[in-house]
């Protein structure tokens, strides 16, 4: 009887024990360690934190738009090619724990070597955590790319003079191209902001998205400026020194 007694004892602790580490909360280091586990798996290609760590029913929206489900992304979990490497940190993480739910939300920065070439990105990533049948995982996570300004290329003053003059989008909506020595300039409502060369007719405004370039027309003058952006275009049709 005493040993019953003890049996059912401690099968009762073991129990209680079991129950409480289930209902112990996750914590934001704990996050941030499992999410770091599954960076550190990406360069090999293991799979296995990326399975342990995501929900069966998890929704999973990459930097480019893309959506996957776990069968998914599991199979987009392959090892680099020879000649590739890299690692991702964590920086600056954030969290909310509710209850069953915790969201991460974090930066990651990107390190990449390519046949000893490195190029580096920088991610804003959001991870939903939820916590069922006393596990925690990841049942949704949607990352985007932070915008890099390109590298500035070498400008060619000698084509600045097809560049200069005023633009018009519609009647009264107008935006002038200056030079100043050997840098260019688009003015617009008493706004004035630098042009700077990606390619010789090719340019980029600091901080902003997009692209403006000059279209020349077949009498080989320069017609219109456009003002590319995400490869759609707003064309800006000179009005000066066309003819």
């Amino acid at each position: 009887m005493i040993l019953m007694k003890q049996l059912a004892l401690i099968k009762f602790l073991s129990a209680a024990t079991i129950v409480c580490a289930a209902d112990v909360p996750i914590t934001q280091d704990e996050l941030v360690r499992r999410t770091q586990e599954l960076y550190d798996a990406l360069v090999p290609g293991n799979q296995a934190p990326w399975k342990k760590h995501f929900a069966d029913d998890c929704v999973f929206a990459d930097e480019k738009g893309r959506i996957f489900d776990k069968p998914k992304l599991i199979a987009d979990i392959t090892p680099l090619p020879s000649g590739y490497s890299g690692t991702i940190k964590i920086q600056d993480p954030q969290s909310r724990i509710i209850g069953d739910t915790a969201i991460l939300s974090y930066d990651a920065d990107e390190t990449e070597t390519i046949f000893g070439q490195n190029l580096k990105a920088r991610y804003h990533i959001t991870d939903t955590w939820l916590h069922r049948n006393g596990n925690w995982q990841i049942i949704a996570s949607q990352a985007h790319r932070y915008y890099e300004d390109p590298a500035v290329g070498k400008a060619d003053p000698k084509k600045f003079a097809d560049f200069i003059g005023t633009y018009e989008l519609a009647p009264g909506q107008t935006r002038s191209v200056i030079g100043e020595g050997d840098k260019l300039f688009v003015e617009r409502n008493g706004k004035k902001e630098q042009l700077l060369p990606e390619a010789s007719e090719l340019f980029f405004r600091k901080g902003v998205e997009g692209r403006i370039l000059f279209r020349y027309a077949a009498n080989g003058k320069v017609d219109a400026l456009i003002d590319r952006r995400n490869n759609e275009d707003v064309v800006w049709r000179k009005t000066t020194g066309v003819k």
